[in-house]
């Protein structure tokens, strides 16, 4: 890793950093403890807020990758090289991604090889090298349409080894009794997400739903290819919210036949999910790129915690799953005849108070993100941006 300045706010694309940071800070909220009825992933099939979280960040990795990589052809660098850094960088996201799966303890015989971040490794690799090889438009639409229906396809059609054909010998889309989660449990038995009885057994950042994964990066990537365009600003705002509107009909139409469904990525969920992301992305273009009001007065010190997040987005992450596991549970004294950690006696004496257990949680994620956010901070003041 190096510790660099990025460039400065004016070249950047300053909807891009908030909407990044702010989706990084509630996929914090989403991921610890968090019981509030739209802050709660959908079951199975149907979309909540939480379902958007983390799409919306891989949508946001796709965008970047046209940022980044033609500012670093203008400074000079090769695509060769370019490569090799693409290659570097998913490799690392990966490894860390296992760390955060394994610490503090490592057990390998059951080590979840699977995760967020190995997701957005494969992903960024992939779309990134894609995209150095051609930056053609049509190129990446055809790719998208060739995994979303492709997706589809090897679900609908393919039959499940042992069950058979779905929609006619299985439930369509069965928790346990579909392609993807069979194929999981025969590439890493004992190292999924959701271990249950073995037949079971799943996980929602298995190998075959990063084939549509692919498509919500490929989405942002358009979306980049987009804004980098010689279009004035307002008729590029203007096409984030017709690609919105095209996303979330053609996605909600698709559920009818292919549910919406975070846990198998379905290619219906990539559009919709997009199409939410694209709205997000929308307003806050219009207000920070379009109209300028994040740059200052009130409406920057609004957007300030989202531009510290955003900032230093993958440590801001790796800092919400470690802080408790590697660190705060290490720190352990007395309270009433109990051993407890300092989150545990914050949840105890504070938060306990709360009647409603929604609200608590909502609180106490919101209280544990604002933990997180006091390092990242530090890192901001000083002009730490840690780059991969």
């Amino acid at each position: 890793m190096s510790a660099t300045a990025p460039a400065s706010v004016s070249k950047r694309l300053l909807s891009l950093d908030i909407l990044r940071g702010l989706t990084i800070a509630l996929m914090i909220v989403v991921n610890n403890g968090c019981t509030w009825a739209i802050m709660r992933h959908a079951e199975w099939n149907g979309l909540t807020a939480a379902d958007l979280v983390f799409p919306t960040f891989l949508f946001i990795v796709g965008t970047s990758i046209v940022f980044a990589y033609e500012s670093r052809l203008k400074r000079g660098d090769s695509r060769v090289s370019l490569a090799w850094h693409t290659l570097r960088r998913a490799g690392i996201l990966f490894f860390l991604g296992i760390v955060i799966n394994g610490a503090p303890f490592f057990h390998l015989e059951h080590l979840r090889i699977y995760g967020v971040l190995q997701r957005i490794a494969i992903c960024y690799l992939i779309v990134g090298l894609f995209y150095l090889w051609d930056q053609r438009v049509w190129t990446k639409v055809a790719a998208l349409v060739c995994v979303l229906v492709g997706y589809w396809i090897l679900v609908q059609w393919v039959p499940v080894p042992g069950a058979g054909l779905p929609g006619r010998d299985v439930p369509f889309l069965d928790k346990d009794q579909n392609i993807v989660a069979w194929v999981d449990r025969q590439l890493m038995p004992g190292h999924l997400y959701e271990e249950e009885p073995l037949h079971n057994t799943r996980d929602p950042e298995g190998l075959l739903s990063d084939i549509p994964a692919l498509g919500t990066a490929l989405l942002g990537l358009l979306t980049g290819l987009w804004l980098r365009s010689q279009r004035s600003t307002k008729t590029k705002a203007l096409g984030l919210a017709a690609g919105a509107a095209a996303c979330l009909a053609l996605g909600y139409l698709w559920s009818i036949w292919f549910p919406l469904n975070k846990k198998m990525w379905t290619s219906s969920f990539v559009l919709a999910a997009a199409g939410w992301s694209l709205v997000a992305f929308a307003l806050a273009y219009w207000a920070a790129d379009l109209h300028g009001w994040c740059r200052q007065g009130w409406s920057k010190k609004l957007a300030w915690p989202w531009l510290v997040f955003g900032s230093n987005a993958i440590m801001a992450y790796m800092i919400s799953e470690l802080l408790e596991s590697c660190c705060l549970q290490f720190i352990e004294f007395q309270d009433g005849g109990q051993r407890v950690n300092p989150l545990q006696f914050l949840h105890q004496h504070v938060f306990m108070l709360i009647p409603d257990p929604g609200c608590r949680s909502l609180l106490f994620a919101i209280t544990y993100t604002a933990i997180c956010f006091l390092p990242v901070w530090v890192l901001y003041r000083k002009k730490i941006f840690v780059k991969i």
